[in-house]
């Protein structure tokens, strides 16, 4: 059967997996947003369901005064006894945890602490011993991946924590995950910075403490030399079985915005690649080492068909699943209902590396359609394109002296800017579109049946090579200004 990737669309980074009998289980990075950790389940590996989340509670991640892409960094998960656990680090506060559940469809625990430092942590079970590991340096200051035994009951370090492998020579060493296959140790890295210069290694050896040998090919994986195509910056992986026997890697990458435009705006995705073992143990993955947005193979049975879904609405979404807010919410200000929200604004707006009354969901495709009716008393509510407080579009509808206005405002680094306006007289509704593709969003207020254009603007200027960091754009509904409220209704995405 032909697949097409990414399997996950939109800002889902840093993938790991496992396999629980019959079914795959998939978690991502979070950053600042909240719940934390997104959670996928699937029979099929190519179709992907959200199940929940990992951190739900405050009391699991400090996530206050947390900057953009702070936060949650990349995950783990893993399955031991009957028990599920999810490694990661809080950036902000320089800490790696673990929390586990019996049931993943439930609550997580408290986080149970590892006094190791460096980001991107992994879990290795092997009979009753824990291993635990990170990117950064050990008790003796040597850089590279450290490695610990650790008491899974209580997070207290057993052994002293130890360089065990320092990488094929890229830079930005990270993401570390250890297997035992067929009795030797392999232990799977990602180099190069997590940008067009990404790429998997790997090395193996007769421990599980090392000495390792690094595959003599690296990297295993890495479209870095793919000049002109629109997949790039593939890396940070997690392998995975079948039930089949074959080997996969799912892995993070980003859609550039066009053949030869080295933007990209909707994060970092999930990806799946085959993986091959060959004779000799060593094993290689994708087509010559990189990886496609189309792959054919007969690992996946023809009857599997990839489903996508396209068009979103509060009706077939979820608040709990689909929707996330910037670091912890003040929840008395929202009211979630089947097919309307309420917002009630205060003083902190997006701008601020706060908790603006604000509610996502992820842009999980360039070309797109999004539309919402806003209905407004005071202040300011409407539509944002975030990637962060530096950088959204923001098309909203405005109380001012006299009634009420649409703005159209980009901001941009330093630069904040009403680019255009109209006014709605005393009208306080208001129904607001947003038309996507790769280059360019536009903006309209959509009244007596046609679409009115405010103004347009380029995705570049959201895209991690101009604002930065690790998150990708949301699509978020927004209000602000003390004793502001507003309601939303008729919410949709249409993705072409």
């Amino acid at each position: 059967m032909k697949y097409h990737n990414p399997v996950i669309k939109g800002f889902y980074p840093d993938p790991s997996v496992c396999m629980v009998e019959d079914t795959y289980y998939l978690i991502c990075s979070s950053f600042q947003y909240f719940p934390g950790v997104p959670i996928f389940e699937s029979k099929d590996l190519i179709n992907w369901r959200q199940i929940g989340h990992c951190l739900t509670k405050t009391s699991q991640v400090q996530l206050e005064k947390v900057d953009s892409s702070g936060g949650v960094f990349a995950p783990t998960l893993r399955h031991h006894n009957g028990r599920f656990y999810m490694t990661t680090t809080n950036d902000t506060t320089r800490q790696n945890f673990y929390v586990w559940t019996d049931d993943i469809y439930g609550e997580w625990s408290e986080p149970i602490f590892v006094d190791q430092g460096g980001i991107d942590p992994d879990l290795y079970f092997e009979g009753n011993r824990t291993y635990f590991m990170s990117n950064g340096a050990d008790d003796f200051g040597v850089p590279g991946i450290v490695q610990c035994e650790i008491d899974i009951e209580t997070g207290k370090k057993l052994t002293p924590s130890r360089t065990i492998w320092q990488g094929s020579g890229g830079r930005y060493l990270e993401s570390p995950h250890m297997y035992k296959i067929n009795g030797l140790y392999y232990l799977l890295a990602a180099e190069g910075g997590t940008e067009y210069g990404h790429m998997e290694t790997y090395a193996r050896g007769n421990s599980v403490s090392g000495p390792f040998e690094a595959y003599p090919h690296n990297p295993v994986l890495t479209n870095r030399n793919l000049g002109g195509y629109e997949l790039q910056g593939v890396g940070h992986g997690d392998l995975v079985q079948d039930n089949q026997g074959n080997w996969w890697l799912f892995h993070l990458g980003f859609r550039q915005t066009g053949q030869w435009l080295t933007y990209h705006h909707l994060g970092r995705e999930v990806f799946l690649t085959p993986v091959t073992f060959n004779e000799d143990g060593w094993f290689t993955a994708g087509h010559n080492g990189t990886t496609l947005l189309t792959f054919e193979t007969d690992r996946i049975l023809e009857t599997v068909v990839q489903n996508e879904k396209k068009s979103f609405t509060f009706e077939n979404t979820d608040w709990d699943l689909d929707w996330c807010y910037l670091r912890h919410p003040h929840t008395e200000n929202y009211l979630l209902e089947r097919n309307k929200l309420t917002l009630k604004g205060t003083e902190i707006t997006l701008d601020q590396p706060a908790s603006p009354t604000f509610i996502g969901i992820r842009q999980k495709d360039f070309n797109a359609v999004i539309s919402c009716n806003v209905s407004l008393t005071n202040g300011e509510a409407g539509i944002t394109l975030y990637m962060d407080e530096h950088h959204h579009y923001d098309l909203a509808v405005r109380k001012v002296s006299g009634g009420y206005k649409v703005i159209e405002r980009l901001n941009i680094g330093d630069i904040k800017s009403v680019e255009h306006e109209t006014d709605l007289g005393d009208n306080h509704q208001a129904t607001l579109v947003i038309r996507a593709n790769n280059e360019r969003y536009s903006f309209f207020l959509h009244a007596d049946g046609k679409d009115i254009q405010l103004g347009t603007a380029q995705t570049r200027y959201l895209s991690s090579e101009v604002a930065g960091g690790f998150t990708g754009v949301l699509i978020g509904l927004y209000a602000c200004g003390e004793g502001s409220a507003a309601e939303f209704t008729n919410f949709k995405c249409d993705y072409m």
